[in-house]
């Protein structure tokens, strides 16, 4: 198995264990993966009176850069663009949350991290 393929394999793991962790809290999981052309929200959810979009970062013990790091300017752009795909295309009159979900494998376990309310939106320059 390549590199890559570990990291795929680790991620879809991550994901699938947010999924869970998210439902057992209460939030009530929308989609997973949703695609907008080449716009990706990893977990959209819903608590009441409000959208929480979530992006699930995963890593190893032994990875050099911490879950939480790599969501940088570039990456939250993205995924605000992401959301407002995703609230034009189903209609959605509600306010958004963004949150984060990191998890770190070491062996056999596995240590997860919500942070609610991670970043804003960036207002838009017009």
């Amino acid at each position: 198995m390549g590199t890559a393929d570990i990291h795929t394999t680790t991620g879809k793991k991550g994901e699938k264990e947010a999924k869970a962790y998210l439902e057992q809290k209460g939030y009530q999981v929308l989609h997973t993966n949703w695609r907008s052309g080449h716009y990706e929200l990893d977990i959209v959810a819903s608590l009441p009176d409000l959208l929480v979009c979530i992006e699930v970062k995963t890593r190893s013990a032994n990875y050099l850069l911490l879950p939480k790091e790599s969501i940088n300017k570039s990456k939250i752009k993205r995924l605000v663009a992401a959301t407002h795909a995703y609230v034009r295309y189903f209609h959605i009159d509600l306010p958004v949350r963004f949150d984060v979900v990191t998890l770190v494998y070491e062996k056999e376990t596995c240590r997860i991290e919500h942070i609610e309310n991670a970043f804003y939106a960036p207002l838009s320059k017009r």
